[in-house]
This record gives C-alpha cells, structure tokens and sequence, in this order.
C-alpha cells in the first residue's frame, strides 16, 4: 500500500506540474498587450519591422503585433488620430501637419525606421544611358499630393534643374495604391514604385526600374513611428518595450545578409518568390535605407522640413523637439 500511495503521489504531483505549466503559458500568451500597428504601404522597404515580428523581437517585450496597410499617410493619421490604430509607420510629415493645424493632442514620432526614399522610377523600356536631366518633356505618376514620397521626389527633380510641371508634367492625382496599375494601363511615361512592386514590373515585362530616388535624393528621415501625445502618455512602457523590439529588428537586418533577410520575411510577402524577394532586399541594402537605430537627427527632420517648403506645403517650420521624442531611442540604444 505504501508503494502505492508514494507511486500516486508521484502522479498526482507530476499532474499537478504539468496543469502549472499549462497554466502558465496560457497566462504569458495572455500577458502580450496587442498592438494595432497601421503602416503606410506593405513593402520590403520596411524589412526590420517585418523581421522583428518574425524572430520574435515583439513577443519579447510582451507585445503581439497587429497589422494594418493603411494605403497613405493621410488615411495612417487619420487611424492613430480616432484611435483605431495605436501607433502608425508612415512619413513623419504627417505628424508636421497636424501639430501645424494647432490640435492638442498631436501625434509625436518616437522612432524612425527608413532614412530615405525607398521608391524607383520605372519606365517603360531600357534606358541605358539614363540621366535625370532625360525626364524633360516627360509624364511621370508621382504620388499623392502632399505626401513625402511625392515632395522628395520633386526635390531631387529640382536638383537636377528640373521644376515639376513646367519642364516636365508631375502627376500627383493618382491614389498611392494605383500608381502601379495606373502605369500598367498605360498612363505616364514613368512613375515612382515601392519594392517588390518594381520589380514585379520589371519581371513581367510591364516596366523597367532605372534608378534608385532615395540614393540620388540623400538622406531624410523617410518612415517613422508615431503615436498620439495623449497614448504616449498613458503607455510610456508600451512606446519603450515596442522602440526596443524595432531596433533588435534594425540591428539585425543591418548585420545579415539580403537572402538572410528574404528568408526571415518571406511569410509577409507570399506573392513574392524568395528569389526576387532577396534581389528586392539587396537592392534596399545597396541604397542604404535602413536607419541603423530608432533615432532621428535633427539635421535630417530639418530637411525634411525644407523639401516640404520646397513642395508649398509648409509655411512655417514646426520645432522639433514638440513633434519629436528620440527619449525611448536613445534609452533602448543606451542599454
């Protein structure tokens, strides 16, 4: 009886562990604080972000991701400003505008994620000896008005002593989302894509990327997070735990290799084969558009400011550090 009784007591105990440890995982999945993320477009451009999702990067700070492709900035701030999405991913202008509307509960950004255009312009045949200065006399699809993807595109035009609609016709009525189909249907001589998208073109023979605007247009703070003012208030931890997984993901992204890279994303883009998906990647690696940390210089917020009074869609300069916070960046990248 003895025997017995020790070997059930054995059972009973091992059950017991076994119910605890259940236990405690249903309760660490319950633990993960959801958070709707809204990014402006769905592109291998924001590969660190997708990777930090992937390797777990979130999960270790307690949160579970919740993605959204908001279609534009504007529809991004729009979400972050009615609450539908906590933090949005899309070009810091859009926080510029709305703390230049004078609203008090403005959204500051709290992480930059690109450090330029990660767009290409795409034509419709070989150009070999392409030079931007060719575009003269040109149709080209160029975004949504307003946005940076649009301004920066233009300023490096201007750069090249090109001005937008007087030597050449900049069309900025076709909806982000559109640009590609648009051009496919036979609107513009050129247009400005995102990745994969060009190279989808390219390999379908409906198009061919002729160069890189973000390498000829120079650094700007192109993509970043950013919140309400009134929810980074009340979720300091949350800003701070989810800033620390996007520089895991930033570190990471900069210390592997494109195919490394295509390998640990391939799950956001399942339309996109890994061959053309790690192609994508190096060409993003070969511009360098990655921010290596989730802080953003004022020198490059500057300019940002400049190419929007370029584009008239800023009469006065906002102050940088009311629309932006870098206290969660350079606490994660100090630890």
């Amino acid at each position: 009886m003895r025997k017995l009784s020790k070997r059930c007591l054995a059972l009973a105990a091992a059950a017991l562990m076994l119910l605890a440890a259940a236990g405690c995982s249903v309760s660490e999945e319950q633990e993960l604080v959801t958070i709707e993320l809204n990014e402006v477009t769905h592109s291998v451009f924001y590969a660190p972000q997708y990777a930090a999702m992937e390797l777990g990067f979130f999960e270790e700070e307690g949160l579970e991701i919740s993605l959204t492709n908001g279609g534009g900035a504007d529809k991004v701030m729009t979400a972050v400003l009615s609450g539908g999405s906590d933090i949005g991913l899309a070009g810091p202008e859009a926080a510029i505008y709305v703390y230049g509307e004078g609203r008090e509960d403005y959204c500051v950004v709290f992480g930059q994620l690109t450090k330029r255009d990660g767009s290409f312009l795409v034509g419709r045949e070989e150009e070999p000896d392409f030079q931007w200065e060719n575009l003269a006399g040109s149709y080209i699809i160029g975004g949504r008005a307003g946005g940076v993807p649009l301004m920066t595109f233009e300023y490096l035009l201007r750069q090249k002593g090109l001005t937008p609609n007087v030597d050449l016709t900049v069309d900025s009525s076709v909806q982000f989302n559109m640009m590609a189909g648009a051009f496919t249907g036979g609107t513009g001589d050129y247009v400005a894509l995102f990745e994969p998208t060009a190279s989808q073109l390219e390999r379908e023979g409906l198009g061919v990327v002729l160069a890189s605007i973000g390498e000829e247009a120079g650094e700007v703070p192109y993509t970043a997070y950013f919140a309400s003012k009134s929810y980074m208030e009340q979720n300091p931890d949350i800003i701070e735990r989810f800033t620390r997984a996007v520089y895991k993901g930033q570190q990471w992204v900069k210390e592997h290799s494109a195919q490394e890279i295509a390998q640990v994303i391939e799950p956001h883009f399942p339309d996109t084969d890994l061959e053309l998906l790690t192609a994508v990647t190096q060409r993003h690696k070969d511009i360098d558009a990655w921010n290596d940390t989730p802080i953003m210089k004022q020198s490059a917020f500057d300019k940002l400011q400049e190419i929007m009074e370029q584009a008239g869609e800023l009469d006065e300069r906002v102050p940088f550090d009311k629309v932006v916070d870098n206290s969660f960046g350079e606490k994660v990248t100090q630890e």
